[in-house]
């Protein structure tokens, strides 16, 4: 197998997940002159990708790039692979690497994970649950402020790449960064992994704030509160402080919570406009990973006795049919304490 140092367009590298991301990232990836695949775990998905070399229902009006190969069975792929990239939503991603354990493991490569969520029912990071299913694979995990059209756009985006190997974490860096594409490195798996689960919880909650018709005074609050419960759980958990204050956390935060393309927040304005937020989850075609990570934050924060205020008001409004007006009321009645 080649070295990742070595980044021709003999490198390998196959992406799991079709939507908005995975796509995203292979066509960056393609663009570099690499060679990539990119597996959607439905035919008719990815023969409509093939037919119209566009993602019309992740990512409408980009263009799939000749060489970009297009597959839906793992059991195609003849050749060795030097990385797979993980864009799996995190409800699904245990599922999928079950079914296809052995033709991943077949392949011989390395993994980065860019999903960004927590297991509802084992309370693992997506890196955990990877290794879990897997085994001992190298793995890293890359993420921060990086909406999918915007990336393939052009627009100067910024990320972090973190692994256990500082080595692999450089390699990586190395494979995903262009002159517009910029990817830091981080010691810091766990803070790295939260920071990009927890942040749409937070940007849920900005965007049920707009919803209701409130200003920039309230969002402010939101995400400056937010990025400290979001800390405390994340530090107490094995994360870092200042990963939090960084692309992974803050970064992600802001970039999620004021953009019109951030899927969380706009499916929180929706909520504080009045939709049903389980009939809102069921009609959307792209995962909202933030209502599902505030169960799995919740079960954590109660877990290790972390108080978490914004995420438990989340959760009442998504799951136990509360008021978002009653929500923030309630927010703002807390008793007062030291900042």
């Amino acid at each position: 197998m080649i070295s990742f140092t070595q980044l021709g367009g003999s490198l390998r590298i196959l992406v799991l997940g079709d939507g908005g991301w995975g796509t995203s990232l292979a066509i960056l990836l393609r663009n570099k002159g690499l060679e990539v695949c990119l597996w959607g775990a439905f035919k008719d998905n990815i023969d409509a990708l093939a037919k119209h070399r566009e993602n019309k229902r992740f990512l409408p009006g980009v263009k799939i790039p000749e060489g970009l190969e297009l597959i839906y069975d793992l059991g195609n792929v003849s050749k060795e692979a030097d990385l797979i990239v993980i864009a799996i939503p995190s409800r699904f991603l245990r599922g999928v690497l079950i079914k296809n354990k052995n033709a991943l493991k077949a392949l011989g490569a390395n993994f980065i994970s860019v999903t960004k969520g927590i297991e509802e029912a084992s309370l693992k990071r997506m890196s955990e649950v990877i290794l879990e299913v897997l085994g001992e694979v190298k793995i890293a995990v890359l993420s921060g402020p990086s909406i999918a059209p915007e990336v393939v756009r052009g627009a100067p985006t910024a990320v972090v790449v973190s692994s256990k190997d500082e080595g692999f974490s450089k390699e990586a860096s190395d494979i995903f960064r262009t002159e517009r594409f910029r990817v830091y490195t981080n010691k810091d798996v766990v803070g790295v992994e939260l920071g990009g689960a927890l942040k749409n919880i937070i940007a849920i909650a900005s965007g049920i704030s707009d919803g209701l018709g409130f200003g920039s005074n309230t969002k402010a609050a939101i995400l400056t509160r937010g990025i400290i419960e979001m800390t405390r759980l994340g530090v107490t958990l094995g994360g870092r402080d200042e990963t939090f204050r960084g692309l992974s956390g803050l970064g992600d935060l802001i970039a999620t919570s004021i953009s019109p393309e951030g899927r969380n927040h706009r499916f929180g304005q929706e909520v504080g406009k009045g939709k049903k937020p389980e009939e809102l989850l069921k009609q959307s075609i792209v995962e909202i990973e933030g209502a599902w990570t505030s169960r799995a934050a919740l079960m954590l924060g109660k877990k290790y006795k972390i108080e978490m205020p914004i995420t438990q008001e989340v959760y009442s409004v998504l799951f136990e049919n509360k008021s978002p007006l009653l929500a923030v009321n309630e927010l703002m009645m807390r008793e007062p304490r030291a900042e």
